[in-house]
């Protein structure tokens, strides 16, 4: 078991173990669990003095034009083509803190200036915006011809796909003490869209209208770190797992909010549900469950920090720390290996088929290869 810094990189004809944040190689190679088809730098201008850059932003691939979107620090969308190359830059009001979504050739984009932007995947050009005067913090989700985005104020817009009309919106107030930084994602399933909030409660409502269906406080009592800031998972059973950063794990039944278990581990921000397995990651530590009853699998403790939202990708858990993306065993918990370009990765990747693609905090972007690579040794 090998964890490396700067470990894989390259482009096609760049040395395997190159970096183009850290230039010198490792002394020696990785187990190799992906190949680095290319890399693209997107931010030109570095603020002077700048001590520990974020992109908390994830990229999103879009098909019809090929181009990976990808939301920078500087205020800019990117679109980075198949080889490699800029396609184009679109410039927002603020840095993002968090990545788009893409459907039929077009990029919903949640700016940092509180407008959501529809752009051409293609040219970048505008198709509509809508300002929201709020700071946005969630990936936007598509669902009945609406685009669903949540802002770091405990607001639910929903807007018409077509042409960026409102439609509804949803708002909590935040408790008056100290809270988690971040949001809770929209998670829809046959109409009905679950969604988290500061305050500590977790509701359930109608995607059409905004209608309330349930809701449900899982955060107790108190007015700092209520969170239920992770975006819901809902498994094949129809069992519904969201986090309470105060409370831990909870799994509900989706139609009624009713509580089946709860794990009581604090400090947890994001959940990912396959199959049976039901991943909670959070403060210095990455647990898997088994989704039926809630019994704990494995438990993988990361010291001092905070495992972000973690992805699948041919049959490795992902996971980044902001100091390196993690490729972990999911069936074991056991860390295969470290990679960190330079800064660390705070964005969650993007995996489509074999191909993964990573933002790193000094804002490169990289298309990683999954496919055809010589896994090493699980002991």
């Amino acid at each position: 078991m090998l964890a490396g810094v700067g470990l894989l990189a390259g482009c096609g004809r760049a040395q395997l173990y190159g970096s183009p944040e850290l230039p010198r190689a490792p002394r020696q190679p990785p187990v190799e669990y992906f190949r680095v088809d290319w890399w693209k730098g997107l931010v030109d201008k570095v603020p002077l003095l700048e001590y520990s850059p974020r992109e908390p932003a994830s990229p999103v691939y879009e098909p019809e034009s090929r181009n990976v979107i990808a939301q920078t620090r500087d205020g800019y969308i990117h679109a980075v083509g198949p080889d490699g190359t800029l396609s184009w830059s679109f410039r927002t009001g603020a840095r993002a803190l968090a990545g788009a979504m893409t459907s039929e050739g077009v990029v919903y984009a949640p700016g940092g200036d509180g407008t959501l932007y529809a752009l051409d995947g293609a040219t970048g050009k505008v198709k509509w915006k809508y300002p929201t005067q709020e700071s946005l913090a969630t990936v936007p989700v598509l669902a009945d011809g609406l685009v669903l985005v949540a802002s770091d104020t405990d607001t639910v817009f929903a807007v018409k796909a077509s042409d960026g009309t409102w439609v509804w919106q949803y708002r909590r107030d935040p408790p008056s003490g100290f809270t988690i930084r971040g949001a809770s994602a929209p998670k829809v399933d046959q109409g009905t869209a679950y969604v988290g909030f500061s305050d500590g409660f977790l509701v359930a409502l109608k995607v059409d209208d905004g209608g309330v269906i349930w809701e449900k406080a899982l955060s107790g009592t108190g007015t700092e770190f209520l969170d239920v800031d992770s975006t819901p998972a809902i498994d094949s059973a129809g069992r519904l797992y969201v986090a309470s950063y105060k409370n831990g794990l909870y799994a509900l039944e989706a139609d009624s909010g009713a509580v089946l278990w709860n794990t009581s581990v604090g400090g947890m921000t994001s959940v990912l549900a396959r199959g049976e397995v039901v991943f909670a990651a959070g403060d210095s530590r990455v647990d898997a469950y088994l989704g039926e009853t809630g019994r704990l699998i494995w438990s993988l403790p990361l010291k001092d920090k905070t495992a972000l939202a973690p992805v699948l990708a041919r049959g490795m858990l992902l996971i980044p720390n902001q100091n390196a993306l993690l490729f972990v065993d999911p069936t074991t918990g056991k860390t295969r290996m470290a990679w960190n370009p330079g800064r660390g990765i705070s964005a969650p990747p993007y995996v489509v088929g074999s191909r993964v693609y990573v933002l790193s905090n000094n804002a490169y972007l990289y298309s990683l290869d999954m496919n055809n690579v010589e896994k090493g040794p699980r002991g």
